[in-house]
């Protein structure tokens, strides 16, 4: 049975996880959300639900180290739907969008783990036959027309002229 696992934060900015009565830090609440697990964070003092600033903050700080994923002008972007119109409909919209992606990147890992789980000597060996199985159907094919003499070479057929259409002739006018 998944629970769900509450996470207080209290004034001191540290968090304290109710499941395991002990303090974590927000790397251990980024090892939560890398393996799925079903979270909240609230205020220690008031109850507030907390969850999206520590998600916001963990983001910022995996911005702020390395490779930013979120491009500036994907930023300035997003901003400009605050307030919009369809404001409502984006979160929705990105959130498909990333599972879309996500499950493409999961197809495109498992057919690299076929491929790799061989052994490098076992993919070379596949591609040889291959492409040993390639030629010596090509050979086969070139040889075949190139090894028969010309006499073993079947003659073509002759070819008869096309008939004339036949006419009836046509009987005099005149007299019948």
């Amino acid at each position: 049975m998944i629970t769900l696992r509450i996470i207080k934060k209290y004034p001191n900015r540290r968090l304290y996880d109710t499941v395991i009565s002990s303090y974590v830090t927000i790397e251990d609440v980024h090892q939560l959300v890398q393996r799925g697990e079903k979270f909240e964070v609230h205020d220690a003092k008031t109850g507030a639900d907390l969850t999206r600033q520590v998600l916001l903050q963990i983001i910022t700080e995996r911005e702020d180290s390395g490779q930013p994923m979120l491009s500036t002008q994907l930023l300035q972007q997003l901003i400009r739907f605050y307030g919009d119109q369809l404001q409502g409909f984006m979160s929705g919209y990105l959130e498909k969008s990333l599972q879309s992606f996500m499950d493409q990147q999961s197809q495109f890992r498992s057919q690299l783990n076929t491929i790799i789980g061989q052994t490098p000597l076992g993919v070379f060996q596949n591609l040889t036959e291959r492409n040993l199985e390639l030629m010596k159907n090509f050979q086969s094919t070139l040889l075949t027309g190139i090894a028969r003499p010309p006499s073993a070479q079947p003659a073509p057929e002759p070819v008869e002229p096309a008939a004339a259409p036949v006419t009836e002739k046509k009987k005099p006018r005149g007299k019948a």
